[in-house]
């Protein structure tokens, strides 16, 4: 039987999925956009790229070796997946060897996978050169036989974050040759470093240019990065360099269909809907039974083994079990590397992955990209819809939502993906405890003198503070650390929290290992005994949190719930930095105090969200000294609602911020909280908090407070296009059993619209 084209699929998806598809948006393809060879670009390099078929170049990349090798420019490069953003960094740092051979260039990636196939990439293009010039990479899997070689003569170094943190700055002395001859410092996938993690990294920039500093260099940052709202300022931020933005992109792009399914709904009072799931294996298969190159993205692992298998016995008949491949972290590296190849070659015709392969892998030409659920902000949908139509190639990028408020969201809101500017990336490197630890750590590379910054930031009083804590010794205008211990091995850039709980699998009594580490606020929710953890999608239930040692103790299961714990928590007002006073609220943002104490848990239904049980939590109350953002409202609105009314309304709007507030912020649900009081402690208002989870906050408190107006007027929109009658978990949480619950909330917030927009004046209307 003939095998159907893409093309003849997507005319048959248009008949049959009709009543499910919420919206059909076309992007036309575009021709390539090139600019001539540059004239300061070696023979030899132009030679190679005429061999692989490269006889000019893109716009972009152009601009890029303009600035980075012809200005000495730092600068960020943002164009979409796929658009041969690698010859952006690796012609001028080729260049600058080529002309002086002591030349040296560090590539830092997120992920060992990435910086693999970098290496891969660059090692291809230098073994065509001729030339010779050492690339490696750098990381824990690296060979201590090679390791040295690597110091002495790497002319590219590639490694990631963590690496550079823990083995490479603290050990500089070792590292001369590098850093005395240091040109490029390329920092990949840029929109990756937001939140706490971010923060860190900044911090940890902030030490290697230090360093280099030290050794006589000043190396341009090269900068590259998905769409976000403000790459400019996000790498000006984490670098400190000035930062010109290349956005030229001269790459050409295939026609590309974009289609929004929404599952058939099989509850309507509750708008429950046919599981995502088993939508995105009836199309999937249906793709991949006519030999149609097909990755799906899941947001989970569980998720991923899931679908995986499902899929296998789909199509075994027609293309056998291993044409289709699963992918995501805790598959070895030499079975990522097989799959990757599989995919390139055409061997693998489906492969099922986390957001793993959303990077900047190469895995060759996929026609189609299924998304199970939105993955959770534009950039990632756009990196994960890059994955297809990679060469220029018609492609279909599918959408299938599920009973969440977000994906209900992005099914109503379209015009979110294709018509808004993306989410702004959020970092905080002067976080105070973020500050202080890499401040231990940069006292141990290199003493601190009297009157030094750190990268501009005056650190005279944490010195000071270091110093009476016995951490630092004050001699001769110098500081200078005097522990014993090695600093950077107690700090993980995961995490803003000194005390934070080690997570260990003991799934296999004699194979007990560490797998992670969280903050002990955050643990008391997500690790208390009996909860069920996820890690990289893995569901571990924790058999039991030892408190005082900072010990979960967690073994795999595979369960059709998730926790989730009962906070009671009071707020402190400690110091308002901004307020705006309207007629029906107060907006404000400062400085809290968090006293929390985790009470209860509830298991609750993956899918139906009902609730199947509930244990007591036994753990003591935390504190957390952190940023967040408020609205009060004064006693009229109380007057006006009624005690139990409004209650009902500030729960109705606090459960939807917690949904909506995250996109905005690009971080994760659990990276905020929100917390709705009828009496304030610093007010005696109804009140809701929006908090940052992490002590001295990353700065996501501070950036809702500057759009509250556009967050409360996206979760009315939610409400709204929700078919529910009275509440579900798709808006403003579970029916409470109170008919007007989502009336209220809608009536709500038409006051909070109404109050923030300005008055008219009478002679003008």
């Amino acid at each position: 039987m003939k095998k159907q084209t893409l093309s003849e699929l997507i005319s048959l998806i248009k008949e049959e999925g009709s009543d499910q598809i919420e919206h059909w948006h076309t992007v036309e393809e575009t021709p390539a956009k090139t600019a001539a060879f540059p004239d300061e670009l070696d023979a030899r390099i132009r030679e190679t790229l005429t061999r692989r078929g490269v006889d000019s170049l893109y716009t972009h990349q152009a601009s890029a070796f303009e600035k980075a090798y012809g200005q000495k420019q730092s600068f960020v490069a943002v164009t979409p997946t796929a658009s041969g953003k690698t010859l952006c960094y690796n012609l001028p740092v080729l260049q600058s060897i080529l002309d002086d051979k002591e030349s040296r260039a560090l590539y830092l990636f997120p992920t060992k996978a990435l910086a693999q196939d970098q290496m891969h990439e660059i090692n291809a293009f230098i073994d065509e050169l001729g030339e010779p010039i050492k690339s490696f990479t750098y990381d824990g899997d690296t060979s201590p036989s090679i390791r040295q070689a690597i110091r002495k003569a790497g002319h590219v170094v590639m490694t990631n974050p963590d690496m550079l943190h823990s083995a490479i700055l603290p050990h500089h002395t070792k590292w001369v040759a590098l850093f005395e001859n240091l040109k490029y410092i390329v920092v990949d996938e840029l929109h990756t470093y937001r939140g706490v993690f971010g923060s860190h990294v900044a911090n940890v920039l902030r030490r290697l240019k230090r360093i280099a500093a030290y050794y006589g260099s000043d190396p341009v940052f090269i900068s590259t990065s998905a769409t976000i709202a403000n790459p400019k300022e996000l790498a000006e931020t984490l670098t400190g360099k000035e930062t010109a933005l290349i956005n030229n992109n001269g790459a050409p792009t295939g026609r590309k269909h974009f289609v929004f399914y929404n599952p058939p709904i099989v509850n309507e009072s509750m708008n429950i809907r046919k599981g995502a799931t088993s939508e995105v294996n009836r199309w999937a298969s249906r793709f991949l039974k006519e030999n149609i190159q097909t990755i799906i993205f899941a947001r989970s692992r569980t998720r991923v083994e899931v679908i995986l298998s499902q899929l296998q016995t789909l199509v075994r008949k027609e293309l056998g079990m291993k044409s289709i491949q699963g992918y995501r972290g805790g598959y070895l590296p030499n079975e990522r590397r097989a799959i990757e190849r599989g995919l390139r070659t055409g061997e693998v015709m489906g492969v099922v992955s986390t957001n793993a392969l959303e990077l900047g892998i190469d895995i060759g030409q996929l026609q189609v990209c299924i998304m199970t659920g939105y993955p959770g902000s534009i950039a990632s949908a756009w990196q994960q819809a890059g994955r297809a139509g990679r060469r220029q190639e018609e492609s279909l990028i599918l959408l299938v939502a599920s009973s969440a408020p977000l994906d209900q969201y992005m099914m109503q809101h379209p015009e979110y993906l294709f018509d808004q500017n993306p989410e702004t990336a959020r970092i905080h490197p002067e976080n105070l405890i973020i500050l202080v630890d890499h401040l231990k750590c940069a006292a141990f590379e290199l003493p601190f003198k009297e009157g030094e910054t750190f990268d501009g930031l005056d650190i005279a009083d944490v010195l000071e503070y270091l110093a009476e804590e016995q951490v630092l010794h004050h001699r001769v205008n110098k500081w200078y650390w005097m522990s014993d211990s090695f600093p950077a091995h107690g700090i993980s850039l995961r995490s803003a929290s000194q005390e934070n709980v080690v997570i260990i699998d003991q799934t296999v009594p004699s194979q007990s290992k560490v797998i992670g580490e969280m903050d002990r606020f955050s643990a008391m929710t997500l690790l208390h005994d009996e909860a069920v953890y996820l890690h990289q999608g893995i569901q571990y239930q924790v058999e039991k949190l030892d408190w005082e040692e900072k010990k979960a103790f967690v073994e795999e299961v595979r369960v059709d719930y998730y926790t989730d714990a009962n906070l009671a928590v009071e707020l402190k007002v400690l110091e308002e930095d901004e307020s705006s006073v309207f007629d029906f609220y107060e907006a404000a943002y400062g400085d809290v105090m968090v006293h929390a104490k985790a009470t209860i848990f509830k298991k609750i239904k993956l899918g139906s969200f009902e609730n199947i049980g509930s244990g007591p939590i036994y753990l003591p109350e935390e504190e957390l000294h952190t940023n967040a953002c408020w609205l009060s409202f004064p006693d009229h609105v109380l007057e006006q609602f009624g005690k139990d009314p409004l209650e009902q309304a500030l729960t109705g709007l606090a459960q939807i911020i917690r949904h909506v507030a995250p996109v905005h912020v690009m971080c994760d649900q659990s990276d905020l909280h929100v917390v709705p009081q009828m009496k304030a402690t610093h007010s005696e208002k109804p009140t809701i908090f929006i908090y940052d989870r992490y002590p001295g906050g990353t700065g996501l408190a501070s950036s809702l407070y500057k759009q509250l107006p556009r967050l409360i007027k996206e979760c009315r929109q939610l409400i709204q296009g929700c078919p529910c009658t009275s509440g579900c978990p798709s808006c403003v949480g579970l029916d409470t059993g109170m008919e007007e619950t989502k009336w209220l909330t809608l009536r709500f917030i038409a006051e909070l619209e109404k109050a923030a927009k300005p008055e008219v004046p009478a002679d003008e209307t």
